[in-house]
């Protein structure tokens, strides 16, 4: 259990760190900044779907076998996400945007951040729970989510009226939270019986969400045929990383299963002999 607690909180402290990567596109002029984005996103939406379907989704049919239940589950990631995104937007404010006056807008983007935050640590907690490779490929999708998010967050607090410096800080702020949504999924796990069986499933929803009501929209809003094949090609990248990640010797529940494995092939053969 110790490993489980270093390997998630090391993640999410450099998930946080993330935050700080739009100081990086200060000196990016906003075209060059938009093509290299929307290839980034390509890939983050190609990685999210993969660590769902080639990681998170087969992870808990093999715990808990195949029930109604993780298909209800994935249901509710989908629409607790879809909720979470409701809520951030609802506020708008229409007075003249100044240091002294940030717009709520960007007020509701930070609090938007935080709770995006605090699920991805409730993911990434979860994730570690039901193995270390598990946890590391959600770790991974989650950054290269977060890396083009973060850019557009530093973005949104620069034009709601935040400084350079304060923008930075209050993006590294929210990015906090995902310490403490590790510390609770880490929580719950003592005390509720089969909790992953529950947070797997709903983390799976909320990537499959992001990928395709977030990503994959923006990626509609380039039509020229060159990049569109190129975001495909990067997409596919994605879903690539996480179905290679499969097969490295990360530790976790692969060993272990390999280990069984071979101690039961030992005894069969003492007992034939």
């Amino acid at each position: 259990m110790t490993e489980v607690y270093l390997y998630s909180f090391g993640s999410v402290v450099l998930v946080s760190l993330i935050s700080f990567i739009g100081v990086f596109t200060l000196g990016m002029s906003n075209r060059l900044l938009g093509k290299i984005l929307i290839y980034m996103i390509s890939f983050a939406a190609g990685a999210l779907l993969g660590d769902a379907f080639f990681h998170l989704l087969p992870e808990v049919v093999a715990e808990m076998g195949f029930t109604i239940w993780i298909s209800f589950y994935v249901m509710v990631g989908i629409g607790l996400s879809f909720f979470v995104e409701k809520v951030v937007r609802w506020r708008h404010c229409h007075h003249v945007t100044t240091a002294d006056h940030p717009h709520p807008f960007a007020w509701m983007n930070l609090f938007g951040d935080g709770v995006h935050n605090f699920i991805d640590g409730l993911i990434i907690g979860a994730s570690y729970l039901v193995s270390v490779p598990v946890g590391i490929a959600t770790t991974v999708a989650v950054i290269l989510h977060e890396i083009p998010q973060e850019i557009g967050d530093f973005g949104v607090l620069l034009h709601g009226g935040f400084s350079k410096g304060k923008a930075l800080l209050l993006n590294f702020l929210t990015a906090l939270t995902a310490i403490v949504g590790v510390f609770i999924a880490l929580l719950m796990a003592s005390y509720v019986e089969g909790i992953t069986g529950i947070l797997i499933p709903l983390a799976a929803g909320g990537f499959i969400y992001i990928a395709v009501a977030d990503l994959i929209p923006e990626l509609h809003k380039e039509v020229a045929v060159s990049r569109s094949i190129l975001q495909f090609l990067f997409g596919t990248l994605g879903v690539a990383l996480m179905v290679g990640m499969m097969f490295l010797p990360l530790g976790g529940h692969g060993h272990e299963h390999g280990k069984e494995g071979h101690d039961v092939e030992e005894i069969h053969e003492q007992e034939v002999h």
